[in-house]
């Protein structure tokens, strides 16, 4: 039963990818699919298993998985196509060298380096940094319909306690820029993770600057 579930998920994704094609382009592809596309096939595949499992009356399981696929479909299409466009609103607001705006596809990640956001064992935002968050908060304001998360990130130099704490505050911080900026203080949390989420080696001087940062995590209300 789940083999011909999965067969008429991947049929009816394909109905809602082929008409997301049509009315959403292809914007922001990543191997040869767009975020829109992208977020169809995951909803439309999401949307069969729910479709089967709350079937009513266990005679139309595969209608039932075939229905939620096309509206599960529909709604990953969606978030993906807000996705793009949310990011090309960020990017074009951005003016900081080192700020990276990166779509997972389900989520947009604003990745900014401690380098452009504070000084050294400091957790007061600099000025240019400021102005930055500043229109991360207004790209909020344009596009509600989100939760936000703040991780704070520290390379391993010195004491792990003392990273954490120091990460903590940092992203207390960015969030507290961006309430300030008019995004509701219940849209956001805000915490750090020291350096327990390091994405390059700490052995080198490059690699702990990497790991020095604050991450905003936009995610989309289903």
């Amino acid at each position: 039963m789940m083999s011909r579930i999965t067969l008429l998920a991947a049929s009816a994704g394909m109905i809602a990818l082929s008409a997301c094609t049509d009315t959403m382009g292809t914007t922001g592809t990543t191997g040869g699919l767009s975020r829109t596309q992208q977020g169809a096939i995951a909803g439309a595949a999401a949307g069969a298993v729910l479709g089967a499992v709350r079937d009513d009356d266990s005679n139309n399981q595969g209608r039932d998985a075939a229905r939620g696929a096309i509206v599960g479909g529909l709604a990953g299409a969606a978030v993906g196509a807000t996705l793009d466009a949310q990011q090309r609103a960020l990017q074009s607001q951005l003016a900081t060298p080192g700020v990276t705006v990166v779509n997972t596809g389900s989520t947009l990640n604003v990745v900014l380096p401690e380098g452009v956001l504070f000084a050294t064992d400091s957790a007061a935002v600099s000025g240019p940094a400021q102005v930055d968050l500043q229109a991360v908060a207004r790209n909020l304001r344009q596009y509600p319909n989100s939760t936000v998360q703040v991780i704070g990130h520290t390379d391993s130099t010195g004491e792990a306690a003392y990273n954490l704490q120091l990460s903590q505050r940092r992203a207390q911080a960015v969030a507290n820029i961006l309430i300030a900026g008019g995004v509701p203080a219940q849209r956001i949390a805000a915490g750090g993770q020291g350096e327990t989420q390091p994405v390059a080696s700490n052995d080198t001087a490059a690699g702990r600057a990497q790991n020095r940062r604050v991450e905003i995590i936009i995610r989309p209300n289903a």
